[in-house]
């Protein structure tokens, strides 16, 4: 892992162990019966270079903080990352490798996060390590600004590179456009990406669907961009050499991120599969594997063999990666001791502790005014910017909109692009992702991914379609990131049904491990944040209106909004504490809840209200703290929500009703659109009249009175 490649060599040993890697990727596909054996051969050179000679890693502690990332972003072709942690020493085995795709293996069929050392994030979905990728570097910037921003350039323990692996399908993908140009944007020199130009994909030559000049279009951005072509003398030349001189450029090169498109030819040598779309996605066959053995001087009747001598040599990777991180343990240690405020607010943030007495600082809003929930965000960033600098992020070019940002800290931006409105540097902490919410998704997965920091980011609920499949690659690495998801409903009003959400809080809520927040009020706003960022294995959505709420005086007949950390709770209870009637409700139709309830009292029909901003928090409480939130033995309920009902059918029952909104919305005032489309509190109330009479309560929807 020298940085001096003045004596490069390729010796005989690493010939024959890229050969083994040909030759593993190969066997593993063909036991597992599936796969993609052909890009994990054509790339065997270009990562076992990698891995021995460039990435800063020790094998022996795939968590150093100090190491180099790797993503991969193509994980189809997992073998590519999954053999260089076998032959570099990680905690993989060749029996791992026979696993490749079985039940309970180390080796699953696209590399996961948090399940295989080694792994720094998970990939499949095509294009999202490339945001990963940005993301990691731009967390690395943000971590070297926080800790040590006055190091020369290289010589802060803070500095490391991100290195990625990319294919056809992640250059295809649109994400990575959005993710690239924000790269080239904010100067992220500490980025290397390989593109592995193989021209082949799933459905065979790429011709069939890309023309583009990948190259001209990253130099558009602003990358530094090399060109090496193993076919450019009209015969397949493995320049292992030219593509050492290739990545040590781009590791010099710190001023903007660097492209390296590598052309391969995917499958080499395979005498008859070699550069077709069958040997990207599929095994070889006996005869194909015998053949291409044969080529490669290796035994066609052994497999998953791994020469000693290979295999020793290729674990020299170990020596070389304990001593890089001799060196840098030292640099640390004299870091540690030149800034020992510095160490310990690291160590905290490292280990993903909040400080003592942080949620002293969180707001506490006046009963009374009414003020929207987005509003009510914006003010507790504000107040925890202080306490919290491991908290950071913006909006996808929604900022004044969603409340992203804290007053008075500075944009996260080079500064040559900073502007009158937002003035920043290199090391701010407030980001702009512009109109990019696919990227912006997948960017703040690589941001958590990296280590320490909480980020977040901004945009309209509508919009959290575009950045989906990044919210579900957060839910399944269990990835604190939390959303900042704003006009929720059709309360946004006049931009019409384009941009009011319907369907989104329950096809959110349908994703495992992402928790949906939408409080009903300020207080509860900030009590929800509280929650979010005392949970450090899930992503969360905040769910905010854009209309102003009520904000409820507590102790006064409302309980308090701490109910909120349990996901649902008694808001306002039946006046004689036994209810016949249940209204649970969310977000801005609380305050429609709590009329309706007053209607109901008032014609004397006992009545509780219950808020439930998150239906996960909820369920995560014992079954007697939800009987006593939701007693069984009251079966009229009304859940009360501004989208689709869907969901709402386990809380309600089958007496339960739903006032919901089962259709798109219209270009209207939100106050016209709640009016006409019912959902009011008087509807509110005749919902629960219905749901009384099909619970059979004594003289249900008539109303009664009390006393003489």
């Amino acid at each position: 892992m020298s940085r001096d490649i003045s004596t490069f060599e390729w010796s005989d040993l690493d010939r024959r162990a890229v050969d083994t890697v040909r030759a593993l990727a190969m066997d593993a596909v063909e036991e597992a019966g599936s796969g993609h054996p052909g890009t994990a051969m054509s790339l065997a050179p270009a990562a076992y270079l990698l891995f021995q000679r460039f990435l800063e890693h020790d094998p022996t502690d795939p968590g150093w903080a100090g190491r180099d990332r790797f993503v991969l972003s193509c994980g189809h072709s997992s073998l590519t990352l999954y053999i260089q942690l076998y032959l570099s020493g990680y905690p993989l085995t060749l029996d791992d490798l026979k696993a490749l795709r079985k039940w309970d293996s180390l080796t699953p069929g696209h590399p996961e996060h948090g399940h295989t050392a080694g792994v720094e994030t998970t990939t499949g979905p095509l294009g999202q390590g490339v945001a990963n990728a940005v993301g990691m570097a731009m967390a690395a910037r943000r971590e070297r600004g926080l800790f040590d921003p006055d190091a020369a350039p290289g010589e802060s323990p803070f500095d490391h590179h991100i290195w990625a692996f990319v294919s056809d399908g992640d250059i295809e993908e649109g994400i990575s456009h959005e993710a690239s140009a924000l790269a080239a944007h904010q100067r992220l020199g500490n980025l290397v990406v390989l593109y592995d130009d193989n021209h082949i994909s799933i459905e065979d030559d790429t011709q069939i669907a890309l023309s583009e000049d990948v190259r001209a279009r990253y130099e558009a951005y602003g990358w530094d961009v090399q060109n090496v072509d193993w076919t450019v003398n009209g015969e397949y030349e493995e320049n292992v050499g030219k593509l050492a001189e290739a990545y040590a450029a781009a590791r010099a090169e710190t001023s903007r991120p660097s492209l390296i498109a590598l052309r391969t030819i995917i499958g080499w040598p395979a005498p008859n599969k070699k550069n077709t779309g069958k040997i990207h996605g599929s095994a070889l066959g006996a005869d194909e594997v015998a053949a291409t053995k044969k080529i490669l001087g290796l035994d066609p009747a052994t497999s998953f063999d791994v020469p000693a001598d290979v295999l020793e040599h290729s674990h020299q990777v170990i020596e070389r990666g304990r001593a890089a991180r001799a060196e840098w343990d030292k640099a640390f240690a004299a870091w540690r001791e030149a800034h020992p405020e510095r160490a310990a607010e690291y160590d905290r943030i490292s280990a993903r502790r909040l400080p003592e007495g942080w949620a002293a600082r969180l707001p506490e809003f006046e009963a009374g005014k009414d003020l929207a929930t987005r509003a009510a965000s914006g003010e507790v960033l504000g107040a925890l910017a202080g306490v919290l600098p491991e908290l950071w992020g913006g909006s996808a070019d929604l900022a004044e909109s969603n409340n992203t940002t804290m007053k008075g800290e500075p944009s996260f931006i080079p500064e040559e692009f900073q502007t009158k409105e937002f003035p920043g540097g290199p090391y701010g902490r407030t980001l702009h992702f512009g109109i990019r919410e696919h990227a912006m998704g997948a960017i703040l997965n690589g941001i958590a991914l990296h280590g320490g920091t909480r980020p977040y980011g901004g945009t309209f609920l509508v919009f959290s379609d575009y950045m989906r499949p990044a919210v579900r690659l957060a839910a399944l690495m269990k990835l604190p990131v939390t959303y900042v998801w704003t006009h929720d409903s059709i309360g946004l009003g006049e931009d019409g049904p384009t941009h009011q959400p319907v369907e989104h809080l329950w096809a959110l809520r349908a994703i495992p491990g992402l928790d949906v927040v939408r409080p009903g009020d300020a207080n509860e706003t900030a009590v929800a944040w509280r929650t979010i960022l005392e949970h450090t294995d899930r992503p969360a959505g905040l769910a905010l209106t854009r209309q102003k709420i009520p904000t409820y005086e507590r102790g006064d007949g409302f309980a308090s909004a701490e109910g909120v950390a349990k996901g649902g709770y008694v808001l306002a209870d039946a006046s004689n504490g036994t209810p016949e009637v249940i209204i649970i409700a969310t977000g801005s139709e609380v305050q429609l809840a709590v009329e309706a309830r007053e209607t109901l009292e008032g014609e004397g029909t006992p009545t509780r209200v219950v808020s439930m901003p998150c239906v996960e928090w909820f369920e995560e409480q014992d079954d007697a703290y939800r009987q006593q939130v939701l007693p069984p033995a009251v079966r009229a309920r009304v859940s009360v929500e501004a989208g689709i009902s869907l969901g709402w059918r386990a809380y309600v029952g089958e007496a339960g009703e739903s006032v919901s909104l089962e259709h798109f919305g219209a270009s209207a005032d939100y106050k016209t659109l709640f009016q006409q489309f019912g959902i009011t509190a008087e509807r509110v109330v005749a919902a629960a009249k219905a749901s009384l009479i099909k619970a059979g309560v004594a003289d249900a929807g008539r109303g009664h009175t009390t006393g003489n």
